[in-house]
């Protein structure tokens, strides 16, 4: 079997079976996917919303519980989305990678929570935490059962 080399600073050598390397791809592939799909939704959902809830501005959204609820509603079907391709791609083990998906994603929340000036109520961001992981899960588990 042909291994990946990669060079890290200390000059040592890490050997990379494919397969691994094949994981690490699955869980970026599906996490890049799944982000890219929700901000290009987010983009023509949040003028839409502004315009149909009559919100003075951004940073009303942030705080309407309506609006939060339907931005989770999209993300959940876009991190169900990523686990569907991180299982497809990554091939054996689909609900596992799925699972690290979720939990990669869960993880990114708190510094992407931290990024804001504003980030919003605490509960939507740890109802968010917490459903990522089963989302992905789903997403791997029905590819697995396709």
């Amino acid at each position: 079997m042909i291994a990946r080399i990669v060079k890290i600073r200390t000059g040592s050598l890490i050997t990379l079976k494919p397969m691994v390397l094949r994981s690490i791809l699955a869980v970026l592939a599906g996490l890049v996917a799944m982000t890219a799909v929700s901000f290009a939704i987010e983009a023509v959902a949040d003028p839409l919303l502004m315009r149909v809830l009559v919100l003075p501005d951004k940073a009303a959204l942030t705080h309407n519980s309506a609006v939060s609820l339907i931005t989770m509603a999209y993300t959940l079907v876009c991190v169900v989305g990523g686990g569907y391709i991180t299982a497809k791609l990554a091939r054996r083990l689909p609900e596992r990678h799925a699972l690290i998906l979720g939990l990669v994603q869960a993880a990114l929340m708190v510094p992407a929570m931290m990024s804001f000036a504003d980030p919003g109520p605490l509960w939507r961001w740890v109802l968010g935490m917490v459903l990522v992981i089963p989302a992905a899960w789903a997403g791997g588990a029905i590819y697995a059962r396709a």
